[in-house]
């Protein structure tokens, strides 16, 4: 009797941590960006993103609020589809990359919420200081790709103000904000 019950505590302890896994984030089959937006002068939106990036993140649909993630950014590689102005943005008036070329994300908690949504708290490291951010998430879904493996992706966005990073160029006061846009898909490892 002892038996089957210890191979049926074993197979529940199995299928609940066979959903906990740790998931490397695909920048090499572009399923992942990091895109900022920020209005110029009030008049438009700038888009940018920046191509070379890499992380993980650890994720439990069972238990999502265990979730963490980390990302570590190659400001070198912002791009906004215009060389003269990318030359300015890594420039010293702004991110200053020859001095500052990496940024990092290291989460601190994971706020499920409903529907799929959550709060991703977490430390932003740009420009030399770091501060606390939240990120708003949605969870797109996750399952079997056709190579055999497992993927999860996820959608998020967060806004904050230049100055707290030190960033105080005066474009006016409508582009002091800016707006991070993270579309994230995971490999699970």
């Amino acid at each position: 009797m002892k038996k089957p019950i210890a191979l049926v505590l074993a197979m529940l302890l199995l299928g609940a941590t066979a959903q906990a896994a740790e998931y490397q984030i695909d920048t090499k089959g572009a399923h992942a960006f990091v895109q900022f937006r920020i209005k110029h002068l009030g008049y438009s939106w700038l888009y940018g993103r920046f191509d070379d990036f890499n992380g993980s993140f650890f994720y439990d649909d069972k238990k999502p609020e265990a979730s963490s993630v980390n990302v570590n950014i190659d400001v070198t590689s912002l791009n906004s589809n215009h060389a003269e102005r990318d030359k300015h943005l890594r420039g010293a008036d702004f991110l200053n990359a020859v001095k500052f070329p990496t940024a990092t994300f290291k989460s601190t908690s994971f706020e499920p919420l409903e529907n799929g949504k959550a709060r991703l708290n977490g430390e932003l490291t740009l420009h030399g200081i770091t501060k606390p951010i939240t990120i708003q998430v949605t969870n797109i879904g996750g399952g079997k790709d056709p190579w055999g493996g497992y993927r999860q992706g996820f959608s998020g966005t967060t806004e904050f103000e230049l100055k707290d990073f030190g960033i105080d160029y005066n474009l006016g006061p409508a582009s002091q904000t800016v707006e991070m846009i993270l579309d994230i898909e995971g490999i699970r490892i």
